[in-house]
């Protein structure tokens, strides 16, 4: 057990030291992000079905429909089911690393997101994208 705790306590030394500050786990302050989003523009009843507590992609599900849902630590796609392995903010900006898996491979994704000031959420391409792209939460 010491020894877990010293090899633990020497990466997040080693990290700090790289000028890398670790990324914290999924937590409370994300409740924002929570929720069924669709391209601004887009009407949510041509994406996700009705009714339940949980949205749920429509059937048959439009594999190129730009949406997603997060719940708890698991954000879905139309294509792909991810999990939130942590969240570190960077400015007005979250950075989210998810671990997503679909019917062909696993990969780790990066994405940059933010709640916009009229309740909608911005997904940016990168930490340079000052636009990005604007979606809206379905209720």
């Amino acid at each position: 057990m010491k020894t877990a705790q010293f090899v633990g306590a020497t990466m997040i030394g080693f990290i700090s030291l790289a000028g890398v500050t670790p990324a914290r786990a999924v937590d409370s302050s994300l409740s924002g992000y929570q929720g069924a989003w669709v391209l601004d523009g887009r009407d949510c009843a041509d994406v996700f079905s009705s009714g339940g507590k949980v949205k749920a992609f429509k059937k048959p599900v439009d594999i190129f429909a730009p949406a997603f849902v997060i719940s708890g630590k698991r954000l879905r796609t139309p294509m792909a089911s991810c999990q939130i392995k942590s969240t570190q903010p960077n400015k007005d900006r979250h950075v989210f690393l998810l671990d997503c898996t679909n019917s062909v491979a696993s990969n780790e994704v990066r994405v940059v997101m933010a709640i916009s000031p009229d309740r909608g959420l911005k997904r940016y391409y990168g930490d340079q994208d000052p636009t990005g792209v604007a979606y809206r939460r379905c209720s």
